[in-house]
């Protein structure tokens, strides 16, 4: 029996929203809409509630159906590494930092890995959180075949937070 390869997935395609199941409803909102700034388009009474950017119906869902006081999973099991926000410039990740800074949040890490810049950290349920830009596409390293060419190195946060809006 031959294997044919599965086609490519449409080049279209991009991730949708993230659903978390949180400890405290109410902690989970302070640290997505007050200090990450997503807005809240809809609450179901002390269970749930969804965010989002820009007005999309949501990019974030939080609920306690599953979860209410419970405790993060311990080290060494399976489940989310990290959820993903991209913001659409350097300023505005710029912006993203210094909310964290004004909270108290701290990062567990930050990179450069020349497609985008990134950083880490846990929201209160000790989930993983990355913020990130993209470099426009035309800048992104390449060898010299012209393959993609990531790496890691530090960023610089103190250029980071000066970045303004153009």
């Amino acid at each position: 029996m031959s294997e044919t390869p599965n086609p490519a997935i449409h080049p279209q395609t991009r991730m949708g929203h993230v659903h978390l199941r949180v400890s405290d409803l109410d902690r989970a909102l302070a640290f997505y809409h007050g200090v990450l700034g997503f807005e809240v388009t809809q609450h179901l009474g002390n269970a749930a509630a969804f965010l989002s950017a820009g007005g999309y119906h949501h990019h974030i869902g939080l609920n306690t159906w599953e979860s209410l006081g419970g405790s993060p999973p311990p080290p060494g099991t399976t489940g989310l590494y990290h959820l993903a926000v991209l913001y659409p410039t350097r300023a505005a990740l710029g912006d993203a930092l210094r909310r964290l800074i004004a909270a108290k949040i701290p990062l567990d890490g930050a990179a450069d890995h020349g497609v985008s810049e990134a950083l880490y950290l846990h929201d209160p349920d000790n989930n993983g959180v990355e913020l990130y830009w993209d470099r426009p596409q035309e800048q992104w390293p390449k060898d010299a075949n012209g393959n993609l060419a990531m790496f890691t190195r530090a960023l610089d946060l103190q250029s980071l937070l000066a970045t303004k809006e153009a």
